[in-house]
């Protein structure tokens, strides 16, 4: 009988990249809009703000994380050519250090080198990559793939805040972005765990937390230096 395993660690890229932008996109956004709206402006200058968020803030996240993932890329194809020629300059050496990992990871002299023939005679760069460097096909960087997922994120966590926003009365405004602002938050931090195959609790408390933060600090710096309407 086949003992089914389910794991995650494939979705250790795009899921940090989609959180992440949902995340800042609920959190900029409604922190903004709470900053504005606390200086009882009208629906139509909240529009403009919330909108002009929604697209500066996706092209930032996209930039951001296609720059930053890229430079983890060229890294890591750094350190790949660098290993690929220690193997074709020295293979002796790079077999002595496998199977000095795989010694010092429990397995005896004999074995470990063993292995570490087998490996190398299968695909030396991809071992070396992968227990001497800690490269791999799943948890390798993406740029595009972060830069997407986290841009697309940021765009549906923004309309969030501008939809509550634009549907509310100026009466209910406020509390009304905090508080639908704080239970997306909520929802994302247990949709995260979730996916994550995580407890709930302390990812939700968590993105709350900072999301009440940021949205008390611009509602206060508003209300200190807006104009009443």
């Amino acid at each position: 009988m086949r003992h089914a395993e389910s794991h995650r660690t494939h979705r250790t890229g795009w899921l940090r990249a989609s959180v992440l932008g949902a995340n800042d996109g609920i959190i900029s956004t409604a922190s903004l809009l709470v900053g504005v709206a606390a200086t009882g402006t009208d629906a139509n200058t909240i529009l403009i703000t919330g909108v002009a968020s929604l697209v500066a803030g996706s092209m930032s996240m996209a930039a951001g994380e296609y720059v930053s993932v890229s430079s983890q890329a060229d890294t890591e194809s750094a350190d790949l050519a660098r290993e690929r020629a220690e193997l074709s300059e020295n293979p002796m050496q790079e077999h002595a250090e496998l199977t000095a990992i795989y010694v010092k990871r429990g397995l005896d002299k004999g074995l470990a080198s063993s292995v570490a023939t087998q490996l190398m005679a299968h695909d030396a760069l991809a071992a070396h990559a992968r227990d001497e460097l800690g490269i791999s096909d799943t948890l390798a960087a993406k740029p595009v793939q972060a830069a997407l997922a986290s841009a697309a994120t940021f765009a549906v966590g923004s309309a969030l805040p501008l939809m509550v926003a634009l549907l509310l009365p100026a009466s209910a405004r406020l509390w009304g972005i905090a508080g639908g602002s704080l239970l997306a938050l909520a929802i994302l931090g247990l949709v995260a765990a979730r996916l994550g195959g995580s407890p709930a609790l302390v990812p939700v408390a968590r993105v709350t937390f900072w999301g009440a933060l940021a949205m008390a600090t611009t509602a206060v710096v508003g209300a200190l230096f807006g104009v009443a309407a």
